[in-house]
C-alpha cells in the first residue's frame, strides 16, 4: 500500500488501524495472503529478526525507551523512526495477553515467495491446509532450526502472516522463505518435474519414514490434524510414509511431526 494510501490513524492509538465495525479492531483478512495493509510484529526475537531480514520493509517502531536500549545492545541497527511509548500504551496495540516486551514493530507485509524461489532448495516442507498460526509459527521454528529451505503453503485454509503466526514463530517468519501456493497438488506435481522427491506423511503410509527412499532434493508434506493429506495431495506425491511411534500414543500434533520429519529428513540425505 503506498503512503498516500494508508488510513489514518486514530488520535492517542499510533500504528492502531481500528475498524467500527468489527468494535474498533482490524477488520479480518481473508486467510492464507499476505495481508493488504501493514502488519504489527512484537517481542524481542520477533523484531530483531524482521530487521536482519532485507526482504522486510519496516515502517515504524513503537517501543520504550529500555526496549530500545536492548535492541541496541544486542547490536540491531533501528534504521526506522521511533516512537516512545509506555507499556499500557503498547499493550493498546495489540490483543490481550500479547507479550510484546516493550516493542511493537510496524512493517509491510513480507513478498509473495511462489515456488520459482525454491531453485537451488534440497529440503522442502509443505503444509496441507494446517490452519492453526501457533502450529504454523512452529513449524517454522523447527523448520529454521533443522535448516529446511522453505516452508509451503496453500493460499487458503492456512494462517495469514499476522501478529500471532511472527510471535508463534518467534523471528523464524523473518528467516525462512514461506512460500503460498494455490493448489498443493500442481505444486509437487511441478516439484517432481524439477527432480524432487515428494513424501506424503501418512498414519496409514506402507513403510516408516526411515525405510522410505529419498532423493538428494525432497519435499516433505504433512496435513492438517484429523483429516491429514488430502487424498489428491497424496496421489500427486506418489509416496506416502508413517511415522511409527514405540509408546501408546501413536500420533503426535502436527508441528511435533514436523520436527521430527525434517530430522529423519536429514539424516537419511546425509545433509
Amino acid at each position: 500500500m503506498s503512503d498516500d494510501k494508508k488510513p489514518s490513524r486514530p488520535a492517542g492509538k499510533p500504528g492502531f488501524r481500528g475498524n467500527k465495525k468489527f468494535g474498533g479492531k482490524p477488520a479480518p483478512r481473508r486467510p492464507g495472503l499476505p495481508p493488504e495493509g501493514p502488519v504489527l510484529l512484537y517481542g524481542l526475537h520477533t523484531v530483531e529478526a524482521a530487521f536482519a531480514n532485507k526482504d522486510r520493509k519496516r515502517l515504524k517502531l513503537f517501543a520504550t525507551d529500555n526496549a530500545v536500549r536492548r535492541l541496541e545492545e544486542r547490536g540491531v541497527k533501528i534504521d526506522v523512526p521511533v516512537e516512545s511509548m509506555m507499556p499500557r500504551a503498547l499493550d493498546r496495540m495489540v490483543t490481550k495477553d500479547a507479550v510484546h516486551q516493550g516493542m511493537i514493530l510496524e512493517a509491510d507485509p513480507l513478498p509473495a515467495y511462489g515456488a520459482e524461489h525454491l531453485k537451488g532448495a534440497r529440503l522442502v516442507l509443505a503444509l496441507d491446509q494446517v490452519t492453526d498460526p501457533h502450529n504454523v509459527g512452529a513449524i517454522l521454528r523447527s523448520a529454521v532450526a533443522l535448516d529446511a529451505d522453505a516452508v509451503v503453503t496453500t493460499e487458503r485454509h492456512a494462517p495469514e502472516e499476522g501478529s500471532v503466526l511472527a510471535k508463534s514463530a518467534s523471528g523464524a517468519l523473518d528467516m525462512i522463505k514461506h512460500v503460498r501456493v494455490k493448489n498443493m497438488a500442481r505444486f509437487i506435481a511441478e516439484m517432481k518435474d524439477e527432480g524432487f522427491s515428494c513424501i506424503a506423511l501418512d498414519s496409514d503410509g506402507p513403510a516408516s519414514l526411515e525405510e522410505t527412499p529419498f532423493s538428494d532434493r525432497t519435499v516433505l508434506v504433512l496435513g492438517s490434524e484429523g483429516k491429514g493429506v488430502r487424498q489428491g495431495v497424496r496421489e500427486a506425491c506418489g509416496l506416502t510414509a508413517r511415522l511409527d511411534m514405540p509408546g501408546e500414543i501413536r500420533s503426535l500434533n502436527v508441528s511435533n511431526a514436523a520436527v521430527l520429519s525434517l530430522y529423519v529428513a536429514r539424516m537419511k540425505m546425509g545433509l
